[in-house]
This record gives C-alpha cells, structure tokens and sequence, in this order.
C-alpha cells in the first residue's frame, strides 16, 4: 500500500452533521476500492481537509472520492516518513 496526502475543500458547514454513520459509509465504499482512510485535519472553519489515506495508487484514492462524493483539491504521494524523535526515516 502508498501513502498518500488528498487537500479537499468543502462549503461552509459541509463537515458540520459528519457522524458516525457517515463515517462508517466512507470506509465502507473506501474498501471497495481498497483505499483505507487513516486521519484527517481540518481547519478551524472545517472548509479544508488534509486527510491521509493509504490506497494501491492515486487514481484508487480519486475513484473513491468520486464514489464518496466527496471532493478531491490535489492528492500528493507521501513515501517519506519524518518523525522528530530520532527514530529513523521510514520510506514504503
């Protein structure tokens, strides 16, 4: 599996009745297309995400997206792991 960064941008309030259940739709079609959702940020007025998924390739990432209806700004690649507690780099 990669590792990938996906910026997503929503109308104000999108994020707002985001719950359990809706959750648990996405992962579901996410498995459709082998794509696994590992943690989201979002900004204080949650009309920016930065969600990190894991997936077999960018176009599985954006197909899941397009079958969650749910919106795709730039999706970068992230093989590189830093982490500053001096463990070592980690590259899948």
């Amino acid at each position: 599996m990669h590792r990938y960064l996906i910026r997503r941008t929503f109308p104000a309030g999108a994020l707002d009745g985001l719950d359990e259940a809706a959750k648990d739709k996405v992962n579901a079609t996410n498995a459709e297309y082998q794509v696994k959702w590992i943690r989201s940020y979002a900004t204080a007025d949650k009309t920016v995400t930065f969600c990190i998924y894991e997936g077999p390739s960018e176009q599985a990432i954006r197909e899941a997206a397009t079958a969650n209806g749910l919106p795709v700004d730039e999706v970068f690649a992230v093989p590189v792991t830093l982490v500053p507690d001096g463990e070592d780099l980690v590259v899948q």
